[in-house]
Parts: structure tokens; sequence; C-alpha cells
């Protein structure tokens, strides 16, 4: 062959693999896309290539990058965001139990959460509890109060059943008062009290004086799902939260959730490409006296800079630092029902020892502080050690802070530090008011203020014990200042607008860790998460946002999730096992 022929069909080859190169996997069209880049709001269409957004633009120019391959969506005029980035939010714990939990989240009466309850203990199985955790209260019913121990046990019979409500209190009916053997002789555990009726007899109601000691120790005697149904559960859980929209989770460790141990659901996942939303996770120090023992061991165990390699399919799952607890002492549980718990002397020392040993190792940490009492005796300790050992740029967080001060947010500031809020309020308003009075519940927490003195704030949920998992309550909350009562709490004027608040739940929860400028943003170049929503969040009226859902839900240029017309675009729904499991007949979030 002549040497002009051999050039000419390399030069054709050479051009033939960079025109496919730039051409798309996936584009959608069509679309009412909301980019949250701030030199291109708003687009028509979007390209992916492998696990990277490659064009935004209109239908025309975006159009170009079609090839052979391209897989073509029509979003139908559909909203289209970023995906969803829960700052604050416990699902390596949540996944292990969700199939045995029946959720109450969204329920709208609580006529039918006792249906529901009655219908559970019907299918639960001998051995198996029935078991409400979180993410309700009384003001989201119609009828505006708490069940009746008497309406549990009659829903309930002779299945074992415990109810958990916020960090404040739980139920337990007969039956499970007999299985865990809770009598008249049963002592009160430490900050923990089981309430008693006129003859010494338990009555099945739990109260935490102040401490949710007892409600977390109680709900971790119940039984366990097995191994397969753990991993089963554990996938639920992330297909629920990609139903919602959420790509991404920082997640908070929580009490009971035990390092390594408890993790090796997610680690096996992880392995097989399974995680469906990106997952840098903090360890959560579990005992009472052994934090720094606990913290020295699990340095020695994670390499921190080795951490990129545990990603599979491009998808993180990581250990990121340390926290929410580095100490019992410092424990603050918003239980706004009892007063503030005061933190005893000496423990300063006791964090001052943890922190220094984190920063020392640059480790990233976070802090639960819901009172500004704690953050102030928090931030006394952290500027102690920048001062032996700067901190340097290290991330560092502050959780929840419903009540803290320009002052301490100052100090913050100085410090370089990082703030994560919660809708904790949404479930909690009116029991803040009841204790503390409607004025300090105006800005609680106070987002504008974090927002104007430029430090980096997320916004996330604090599911599942707590409050609930969905994102669009918190988004509802903080945009609208209305618990899920529908009562004004936070007033008006310090609400943000829907933008804003998105921005918090997408690139402001990335700002958090410094991953903002590839994540968070429907951007060329920027990691490819995005949602095709079922309403437009910008314009329907406020009290539809909580019932907003994804159809086409894309993590790491991977769709993870598709209802309606773009199932078919999505893996196969998992059956639910065990054949007993709520979920398998109500799913999580009620949206109707």
């Amino acid at each position: 062959m002549k040497p002009y022929l051999i050039f000419y069909l390399f030069t054709l080859l050479f051009l033939s693999n960079v025109y496919a190169q730039q051409k798309a996997d996936m584009i959608i069209i069509n679309a009412k896309i909301n980019t949250l880049d701030e030199n291109q709001m708003n687009a028509e269409a979007v390209a992916i290539k492998g696990n990277m957004i490659t064009a935004v633009g209109s239908g025309k120019d975006v159009l170009k990058f079609k090839g052979v391959k391209t897989v073509i969506i029509n979003a139908n005029g559909k909203s289209v965001i970023p995906g969803l980035f829960d700052s604050h939010l416990h699902v390596i714990r949540a996944g292990r139990f969700y199939n045995a939990e029946l959720r109450w989240d969204g329920v709208r009466t609580l006529k039918r959460a006792l249906e529901m309850l009655r219908e559970q203990a019907q299918r639960t199985p001998q051995g198996q509890w029935v078991r409400v955790v979180g993410g309700w209260n009384e003001y989201q019913f119609e009828e505006k109060r708490l069940p009746t121990i008497e309406e549990i046990n009659d829903a309930t019979g002779n299945v074992p059943a415990f109810i958990l409500y916020l960090y404040g209190k739980a139920w337990i009916n007969k039956a499970g008062l007999m299985a865990l053997n809770i009598s008249s002789k049963t002592p009160n555990p430490v900050q923990g009290l089981f309430v008693k009726d006129d003859n010494g007899d338990p009555t099945g109601l739990l109260v935490a004086e102040p401490n949710a000691y007892i409600l977390y120790s109680t709900l971790s005697k119940l039984p366990e799902l097995t191994i397969a149904e753990k991993i089963n559960s554990t996938l639920q859980y992330m297909t629920e939260l990609n139903r919602l929209g959420v790509t991404s989770v920082m997640d908070a460790g929580g009490g009971f959730q035990n390092f390594p141990d408890d993790y090796t659901i997610t680690d096996s996942l992880n392995s097989l490409g399974k995680i469906t939303v990106r997952l840098p996770y903090f360890l959560f120090a579990q005992k009472k006296g052994t934090e720094l023992q606990d913290y020295t061991k699990w340095l020695g165990m994670v390499e921190m800079d080795q951490q990129k390699g545990n990603n599979i399919n491009g998808i993180e799952y990581r250990v990121e630092g340390g926290g929410e607890n580095l100490v019992a002492d410092a424990a603050d549980f918003e239980d706004f029902l009892f007063p503030r718990p005061e933190f005893v002397p000496g423990m300063e020392n006791n964090m001052k020892s943890i922190i220094r040993l984190l920063v020392k190792k640059r480790w990233p940490f976070r802090i639960h502080a819901t009172y500004n009492e704690s953050i102030t005796r928090d931030l006394n300790v952290i500027e102690e050690v920048n001062k032996e050992i700067p901190l340097n740029g290290l991330i560092w967080i502050i959780d929840h802070a419903e009540t803290i001060t320009i002052e301490n947010l100052q100090r913050i500031k100085s410090l370089g530090g990082a703030v994560s809020i919660q809708h904790r309020m949404a479930f909690q308003g009116e029991s803040f008011i009841h204790r503390y009075g409607r004025d300090g519940a105006l800005a609680a927490p106070p987002v504008k203020a974090i927002m104007e003195l430029g430090i980096p704030v997320g916004l996330g949920t604090d599911g599942t014990r707590v409050a609930t998992y969905n994102p669009w309550v918190s988004l509802y909350w903080i945009t609208t200042g209305k618990t899920v009562g529908g009562n004004q709490v936070m007033a008006k004027e310090n609400t943000i607008d829907r933008i804003t608040a998105l921005k918090l739940f997408t690139v402001g929860s990335y700002s958090l860790i410094r991953e903002d400028d590839t994540k968070g943003k429907i951007k060329e170049g920027y990691s490819a998460d995005l949602d095709i929503l079922s309403d437009d969040y910008l314009s329907i009226p406020d009290e539809q946002i909580k019932s907003i859902t994804s159809l086409l839900t894309i993590v790491d240029g991977k769709v993870v999730w598709g209802d309606g017309d773009f199932s078919s675009l999505a893996p196969a729904k998992l059956p639910v096992i065990p054949d007993w499991s709520p979920v398998k007949y109500y799913g999580g979030y009620q949206i109707k």
C-alpha cells in the first residue's frame, strides 16, 4: 500500500476515534433545567458522557453530540435539577433496619397510622416486632394528637410493638414489655424513665430525661434482620432515597452504629458496585469513656489519603472523618420536651484530646451541637487546639446549630469551619415554642446570617429516628418556615427562596467537604448526578413541595431510579424481603 494511503487511513481512524469520544452516552432533551450554574441558570438539554456532564444548553446545540449509540431521553417539559445531597443523614444504620420498620412519615391521619399498625401486626411473624421509628409527629395528623397506649395495645394485640417519638419518648405495648421482661421491679436506666401507673406497673411509656440512651438502648434489644435481609433492606433504602431525588449522602454515624462491624453490609455492596448514592461517612464514638481509644484505633485502621481507592464505579464510599459524636460528655440532644442539658465539668479536657488527635492526623470532624451554650464550649476547645496545632484549612463542621448566635458564627468563620443544618424544627418547632417561646424559634437556625457571613452551609434532614429522610420536607420547611403540621414557626423574613434552598441541598452540601467545584451543578465538567422531577419545584404551591418525587434519577452517569414513563430506563425493582416487611406493603415516605 502506498504511504499516502496508509497516512490517510490512519488519519481517518484517529478522527473517527476523536469523533466517537465526543459523542454522548446519554442526552436529555425538552427539559426545564435548573442548572444552579450562575453563568447559565437555565437550559433545555444536557449531554452525559461516562460519569461527566459534557454539554448543557439548547436542544439544537446539545444534540450535536448525538451518536449512533446515544440514548435520547425526552423529559417532556419536566423540571430537571442537580441530584440532592443530604449533608446529614444516618443512611448506613437506617439501611440495616429499613425493611423492618413501619414508616409513618407523611401519613396524614392518626386513624390511618393506627390502621397500618394493626395491619402490620397481623402479618408480623412470631419472634419479630412491629416498630415505628421516627419521622413523624402528632401535628402532621388531622387529629393533632398522639396515639394512646390503649390504642397501640388494641391495634397490636399479642405482637410486640415499639413506637419511637422524636428523641423524647417511646411506647412499648404489653406484649413488648413481656418480651423485654420490663416489670414493676425493673429499675429506671440512667437519664431515663419507665413510666409507672398507680400500682407501680410499667405503662409502656419510656421517657428520655433528657438523654436518648433509654430509647436507643431499648431499640437495640429488638431482633435484627438476617444478613440477606439487611442487604436487601439497605438496597431498598437507597432506592427510596433515589426515588426522592437523593444522589449523595453525608452519613453522620449514629448511636449503636459500630465501626467496622456494622459497616459490613455497605462494605459488601460497595465491593459489588451496587451502592446508588455517593456515601462519605463519619465515625461516631460509641461508648462513654473510651472515645479516645476508639479514635486512636480507627486512625490506625483508615488511611485517609487512600480512601479514593475504595470507590467502585466512581461512586464515593469512604471514611470522611470523625463525628458527629466525638465525646459523650458533649451530647446535647434536642429533646425540647425537657430543659437543655448542661455539659459536665471536664467535658473540655475529654473533647480536646480527641480533637487534638484528629487535627494532628488531618482528619475532618463534625460536632452535634443544638444549643448556643453547647457551641460556645465546643468552640472554646477548638480554639485551644488551633493555638497548639493550627487547623490550617482542615474541614470541620458544626451540625444543627438551631440557637447559635452571631458571635459564635463569627468564631466559626475565623476558624474556617462550616455549618450543616437540618429540618428538625419542622418536627419539633411546636415543642420548642412551648418551652422557649416563639421569639427563639423565629430564626432557628439563623440560615440567612450563616450565608451572609460567607460560612459554607449545607442542608439535610437528620433522618430517620427524629425527622423524616424526605429532602422535600426540608426544602418546604426552609422556604416557608412551617412545620409538618403547617404551623408558622420560623419568621417568613428569615426563610430563603426556593433556588437558594436548592443550592444549599446540592452545591452547598458539597461545599462542606470542598467538592463544590466538581459536583452539585448541571454544568460541563461536573459529575453527572441529576433528577427529572415529578413536579416543577419552582412554581408549584408550597404544600405540594413535600410530595415531589423523582421520575428519573442519575448518579455518576448511571440511571438508578425510574418511574412512570421513565421506568424502562432504570434497573428492575428488587423484590422486598422478608415477605412480612412493611416496605413491601406501604413503601417508605407516604406521598398520598
